[in-house]
């Protein structure tokens, strides 16, 4: 890039992009330049011309079309100066392989002239030895500057050619323009100045310009002053924005951590609950059975001499009931005087109380507080503040006129302590603690609590205070704890890497889209020789996608529910990579090249692409009758009969080289989303190559990005195949969060595509397919 105040080259001007239009990427033709001063082809201009304005490609400033067209826009007089001399160098007679003479044919030459071998800088004409000889001997041409040919077209007397070459007057072929009509502002030859300019004062160009120079010198200067202050700001907003990422991925981590601590700590109380009601209902079980044996024993005592006593009393003879009567009736009234009644049951009921936070609707672990920016030379002071050294108050804290002191307290920590923590202080494992215990010592371990544990308390908080015999006498203790081991076990065995939290921009986590599991189901088929490896995904027909199989060279047809729908016939010999789905045509590349198919198998057109890219990605355009494709660092789009309809870099022709487009889709409105291997970001671009958002952040955790793909409202799904995650970014880019882990069953995600807008399809490296429907946060 080139520095303020230097003076860019001739060199520099010629070889670079410059005189290239950017609408057409091809050699400016009739340069016309827009107030902006941006120039471009008038043809161009005038393609972009609507409704008596157009829009500049590249600043976006809508400029009006001036009543005789794109015509009547200044003409670049520099650009086409710039332009005759690169034509210059690169002219002459392309079949012959060697320019002709220019002279010769106005000597009467039968012939079209000699091979040129020398050109004069004044003439800008090629000469052969013979006239260059004697264009040196003639009065009006002796002090022409004539060079050597090759030396020439080498560039090396481009600085002297710039001097000696000048304007030609457009209205006037062969005059050169010279003079500068003051009230007009316009540029005049001779022809000019004679006719409707004879009455107005002129100056010649040379007096014109040191007149005007100093003029443009100075508003060029505060100019300049006025990037330097610019580029002072953008400093700033970058250093503001990294400042503001660095915070967004702290917190972030905080969240998932505070997060974390809750669910280990909810985890922990729910096995201590269970293993109380079991131990509960075991000592009652124990109890019941020593009861029930002393009832059945007795019932059986009883039942026994009652049954003696009836048959004595309805088969026996008058003496023999009256030998027993005695012992009878003895027995009867020991019986009767020792009832034996079964009291109220020993146990009690156990009844589940909750905290009354888990159901109330308004009640929020997790919130957010936003502050302002702190100046850059407090930045330092300002992270240890956000540690534990500043008084940060959330808006249900001020609502309650309260203040908490000595750091950041997310309620999560204040609200983490549950009412089995409250009422009864019960020994745990580590892992049973609650993330104020595991992380942080708080200002509640003074003795204060806040206002909300203060009214959370329940009137049974004195009754339940319970020792640690009374617990280890109704809980086997050895069982439970290594059940808790194993359980933090697994725990530690699962990754978790934070992300960056949610930016300013959401109100809560409720505005993301959230994720619900539809089905799963493989893609493996009898006939299947190898094991799939699915290198492409797209919707085909309603509710259909279509499975490219790399490793078995088919492209499989699947309902969202898993049903096998059939395949769609390949070329012999293609395995195909990415594909697509159009109106009535299939569109795969397999190698380097580009197909097209008709449903049945049919080959409508196959377009070679660039050797030196591995794999092609594709993807359909909105309307259903072009197709994408990455080559090279750019994108080119092919319509329905392979034509070439437009190709573009993203971010123009400076990022020629340093684009790799590993993976490409586009987005329903007309957007193109690319994952850059190269430059390890995700960018998006417009139709023009313009790009809109790039994002290439901690939130990758490193990794090269993966598969795209683009809901109905805009929303960004990217894969991160190496910490088994897909991550959601806004339609401009900026990362959201994250949107599937390895808790919803992700191992090494592959590629995805989106159905219907609402339907995300994600294959794993195993031929898997997971389907999960997109929850928008309006519904």
């Amino acid at each position: 890039m080139m520095s303020q105040g230097s003076s860019p080259s001739l060199l520099e001007a010629l070889s670079s992009d410059f005189l290239a239009c950017k609408i057409c990427l091809e050699q400016l033709q009739t340069p016309k330049t827009l107030p902006c001063l941006h120039t471009y082809c008038q043809d161009c201009l005038a393609q972009l011309a609507e409704g008596g304005h157009l829009r500049c490609p590249e600043c976006r400033e809508t400029v009006p079309v001036p009543p005789a067209g794109v015509a009547a826009f200044k003409t670049n007089f520099f650009v086409n100066g710039l332009l005759d001399l690169v034509r210059a160098r690169a002219g002459g007679d392309l079949r012959a392989g060697k320019p002709a003479c220019a002279l010769c044919p106005l000597m009467g030459s039968a012939s079209a002239g000699g091979p040129a071998t020398a050109r004069c800088l004044d003439c800008a004409d090629d000469l052969c030895q013979a006239c260059a000889d004697g264009h040196r001997c003639t009065r009006q041409t002796h002090t022409h500057r004539v060079v050597d040919l090759v030396g020439y077209r080498a560039g090396w007397y481009d600085e002297e050619a710039r001097e000696r070459q000048a304007a030609q007057c457009p209205q006037h072929p062969g005059e050169a323009l010279r003079f500068l009509c003051q009230p007009c502002s316009q540029l005049l030859c001779r022809e000019c100045r004679l006719d409707p300019h004879l009455d107005h004062p002129c100056l010649p160009l040379a007096e014109a310009v040191r007149a005007r120079r100093p003029g443009l010198e100075e508003l060029l200067a505060g100019v300049d002053k006025n990037l330097a202050e610019l580029e002072a700001a953008r400093m700033v907003e970058k250093e503001s924005l990294a400042q503001l990422r660095e915070q967004a991925a702290r917190v972030g981590a905080q969240v998932e951590e505070a997060a974390e601590g809750v669910l280990r700590a909810l985890l922990a109380q729910k096995k201590e609950v269970l293993g109380q009601l079991r131990a509960h209902v075991e000592a009652a079980e124990e109890a019941a059975r020593e009861r029930l044996g002393e009832v059945e024993g007795r019932e059986q005592v009883a039942r026994a001499a009652a049954a003696f006593a009836r048959r004595v009393l309805s088969l026996g003879r008058e003496a023999e009931i009256l030998s027993l009567e005695g012992a009878i009736a003895q027995r009867l009234r020991q019986l009767q005087g020792c009832p034996w009644m079964p009291g109220p049951a020993p146990w009690l009921l156990p009844q589940l109380e909750l905290h009354p936070g888990l159901l109330d609707k308004n009640c929020h672990l997790l919130w957010l507080s936003f502050e302002k920016q702190q100046p850059e030379k407090d930045s330092g002071n300002n992270r240890a503040g956000n540690q534990g050294g500043k008084e940060t108050q959330s808006p249900r804290q001020e609502g309650a006129k309260t203040e908490r002191q000595g750091g950041v307290q997310s309620q999560s920590r204040d609200g983490a302590q549950t009412p089995k923590e409250d009422r009864a202080q019960m020994p745990q494992e580590d892992e049973a603690q609650t993330p104020k215990v595991e992380r942080a010592q708080m200002p509640q371990e003074d003795g204060a609590q806040t206002p909300k544990e203060e009214r959370a308390q329940t009137p049974k908080e004195g009754r339940s205070q319970m020792s640690q015999e009374d617990e280890g006498a109704q809980t086997p203790s050895g069982s439970r704890s290594n059940k808790k081991r194993k359980f933090k076990g697994r725990l530690k065995s699962i990754s978790r890497e934070p992300s960056p939290a949610p930016g300013p921009n959401l109100e809560g986590s409720g505005l993301l889209p959230r994720p619900i599991f539809s089905c799963s189901f493989p893609t493996r088929m009898p006939g299947d020789k190898r094991s799939p490896r699915i290198t492409g995904l797209c919707p085909f027909g309603p509710r259909e996608i279509l499975v490219a199989d790399e490793q078995n060279r088919a492209l499989k047809r699947f309902s969202l529910n898993g049903d096998y729908k059939g395949a769609v016939p390949v070329p012999e010999g293609c395995s195909p990579c990415s594909v697509a789905a159009l109106q009535g045509a299939v569109a795969f590349s397999a190698g380097a090249r580009l197909y097209l198919i008709s449903p049945d198998g049919e080959v409508q057109w196959r377009r070679a692409l660039s050797l030196s890219q591995a794999s092609h990605a594709i993807a359909a355009m909105p309307s259903g009758d072009r197709v994408a494709v990455s080559v090279s660092g750019h994108v080119e789009v092919y319509n329905m009969e392979g034509s070439l309809a437009t190709r573009f870099i993203p971010g123009g022709k400076a990022n020629r080289g340093l684009r790799a487009l590993v993976f490409l889709t586009t987005s329903p409105q007309g957007n193109f989303v690319g994952s850059d291997w190269q430059q390890n970001s995700v960018v998006v671009c417009d139709g023009l190559g313009q790009v809109i958002g790039e994002y290439g952040g901690p939130g990758l955790h490193g990794c090269q990005p993966g598969s795209v793909s683009v809901d109905k409202k805009g929303y960004i799904f990217l894969t991160l195949r190496e910490v088994n995650k897909v991550v959601i970014l806004d339609p401009k880019g900026s990362l959201l969060g994250d949107f599937l882990t390895a808790y919803h069953g992700l191992e090494k995600p592959r590629v995805t595509t989106m159905v219907d807008g609402r339907y995300l399809v994600v294959s794993l490296s195993n031929g898997t397919i997971h389907i999960f429907r997109v929850r928008s946060p309006d519904c």
